[in-house]
């Protein structure tokens, strides 16, 4: 039995994400490394890293709803996705604790910025391989 539409719109997210917020990072890495303080660069980068994580996105749904037909979210869908969201969403929590910590001891408002987004972008990754995880090993 092939993979359903909601499996393969989760591979679309995990790989359109990874790609997206992957290229981000590596360049805002390397802006904090050499001592890029301006929230307006960050912010350009980021811009231009979701619009072509949407692209991405967009094209990527529109190639699977071709190849297969969507069929709808039923029971075990919804299932899937809340238990995915609940295993994940500690990392959300740890990161958002650490920005608010950080804050504290006055860390630059760009090590917060970046560091709050780290942990969205590992929160959703580890969403989306525990969903990928539950719909191979069945629920």
């Amino acid at each position: 039995m092939g993979a359903s539409f909601e499996e393969k719109s989760v591979w679309i997210q995990l790989v359109g994400m990874t790609l997206g917020l992957g290229a981000y990072f590596f360049v805002a890495g390397r802006m904090l490394l050499s001592g890029v303080t301006a929230m307006p660069a960050y912010a350009a980068v980021f811009m231009v890293a979701t619009a072509l994580m949407v692209v991405f996105l967009v094209a990527g749904h529109l190639v699977a709803a071709l190849a297969s037909r969507p069929e709808g979210r039923d029971e075990r869908d919804r299932l899937i996705e809340w238990k995915s969201e609940s295993g994940s969403s500690w990392i959300l929590a740890v990161g958002v604790l650490g920005a608010v910590t950080g804050m504290c001891f006055s860390v630059s408002i760009v090590w917060i910025a970046n560091a709050l987004l780290v942990s969205l972008f590992l929160s959703e990754i580890a969403g989306y391989v525990l969903r990928l995880a539950y719909y191979r090993r069945g629920m």
